[in-house]
């Protein structure tokens, strides 16, 4: 059994980590440090503690980073030089800089460090990745993938997501998961262009982008909105055959925020009116959504600290996604077509 510290009890923490954490056999959530208020009782089996500090010295193996972003670059060094393996949750960190240092350091400890990318294990984008691999569509030409919603009011305008910090705004928030799906299904791009800003009245941080992946031959485009009423479709792919568009999100976000657990029988079902349509010049069919579940990201977590198989988000990885991250940034800023570069 392998000992799982959480550092950070907010929404992250508590929705995303904690209870898919204790989904997955083999790892035991034995410590949550919670720097205010007291003990959730749901986690009754679980020791609160009050500091990075004293959570090391416990008999940890993991250590899941799930703080503030501008804490995450201190949190996890600290784990790493303590001999832990580490999950950071996205962004991996601010900068890129601090992002290189920490796979440095993780060399170094011979440990690992990985990025919490629990989007890449949801039913729909695997639906959509086995309709492209399937060459249902012919050649994708272009691929759009949205997060959009209707909020017009900041949700918690004192909370450390709405403050002009470092790594704050939409797309250090849903961005590392969008890109994230586009180099999975596309790889590397030649280059990156991006309009990411401010859209709702009073606000201090973005909240909407239209980030566009440049492919020889493919343009990928992510894009989300506080702004969006109707919602439109979630998952859009064109190409040479055929059309696969998808409406609605993955349900699992609203099953944890419910309390519901991914050891359910139906977890991650998608009812059959959301499911994808194919459409090509014969005919149009639904495509029913696979099923998956976030508690895949830790199994895979898992098994790579026994030595059972490679990590799937590789340190490596996780830094190209932070270059698209950072390559988008300063598209937005500059208002230029940024190449793709390992130099950045």
């Amino acid at each position: 059994m392998l000992n799982v510290g959480l550092v950070g009890f907010g929404f992250a923490g508590k929705v995303f980590h904690a209870p898919v954490i204790r989904a997955v056999d083999g790892l035991r959530l034995s410590t949550i440090v919670q720097r205010h208020g007291p003990p959730d009782s749901t986690y009754a089996d679980v020791e609160f503690v009050r500091s990075v500090d004293e959570l090391l010295t416990r008999k940890i193996d993991l250590v899941v980073v799930a703080t503030p972003n501008t804490s995450h670059h201190s949190i996890a060094r600290q784990a790493l030089l303590a001999g832990r393996h580490v999950v950071v949750d996205k962004p991996f960190t601010t900068v890129l800089p601090e992002a290189k240092e920490l796979v440095q350091v993780a060399k170094q400890q011979g440990r690992i460090v990985t990025v919490y990318q629990d989007r890449r294990y949801t039913g729909d984008f695997e639906t959509v990745q086995q309709v492209v691999a399937e060459g249902a569509l012919g050649r994708v030409v272009s691929y759009e993938s949205h997060f959009d919603r209707f909020r017009p009011e900041q949700k918690q305008p004192q909370a450390w997501r709405e403050e002009p910090l470092p790594g704050s705004g939409v797309w250090f928030d849903i961005g590392p998961h969008l890109v994230d799906q586009a180099l999975l299904l596309f790889g590397v791009p030649d280059a990156i262009s991006a309009d990411i800003r401010i859209e709702r009245d009073g606000g201090r941080i973005d909240d909407a982008f239209d980030v566009t992946l440049h492919y020889p031959t493919v343009r990928a485009v992510l894009r989300a909105s506080m702004l969006r009423q109707p919602v439109g479709p979630t998952w859009i792919v064109n190409g040479t055959k055929g059309s696969f568009v998808k409406y609605g999100m993955d349900p699992q976000e609203v099953a944890l925020k419910e309390g519901r657990t991914p050891d359910e029988p139906e977890w991650d079902t998608d009812p059959p009116e959301l499911y994808g349509k194919l459409i090509t010049a014969d005919a149009t069919r639904a495509v029913p959504t696979l099923r998956s579940s976030f508690a895949r990201y830790y199994e895979n977590v898992r098994d790579a600290m026994l030595g059972k198989t490679a990590l799937a988000v590789s340190p490596e990885w996780s830094l190209d996604v932070m270059r698209g991250l950072v390559l988008a940034a300063e598209s937005s800023q500059t208002r230029r077509v940024m190449p793709w570069s390992n130099r950045v």
